[in-house]
């Protein structure tokens, strides 16, 4: 059980590890681009756009790591179905109808706390954005 543990460790700290890189990206796009509410609307809206479709492809690569070792282990059939089991664990989802063996279900628990820490990131980082463009500027 030490050894499940430690490995889902490992994974979730990959995890974490492209999230901080993904979110230090836009976050240094977003300094380049400073948008406040005088900003036009669609200028906003589509850098809104830009950093969820960001924040998406940073949990879509997240959810591969997980799903490529469920299937290096021959934990489900075929990578299809382990990206399928790890988008509805990540995203905590969780229909049930795909199921790990009893050895790596502690795994996937890990997986689902892990993907809801990174998603609970990204609408923390699209909150302060949205919080950002609504000041008014200051004047000095």
């Amino acid at each position: 059980m030490i050894s499940k543990l430690l490995i889902a460790w490992l994974l979730m700290a990959l995890c974490v590890s492209v999230h901080a890189m993904g979110m230090t990206v836009a976050l240094r796009m977003l300094n380049q681009m400073i948008v406040r509410i005088s900003a036009p609307f669609w200028f906003s809206t589509w850098m809104l756009i830009r950093i969820a479709g960001w924040a998406i492809l940073l949990h879509l690569v997240e959810i591969a790591f997980w799903a490529v070792f469920y299937d290096w282990k021959n934990a489900v059939p075929d990578l299809t179905t382990a990206l399928y089991f790890s988008a509805v664990t990540y995203t905590t989802t969780g229909y049930g109808d795909v199921v790990l063996p009893g050895q790596w279900r502690l795994v996937g628990g890990v997986e689902a706390l892990t993907g809801i820490i990174m998603c609970g990131w990204s609408a923390a980082f699209f909150f302060a954005v949205v919080g950002q463009m609504n000041q008014k500027p200051r004047r000095i």
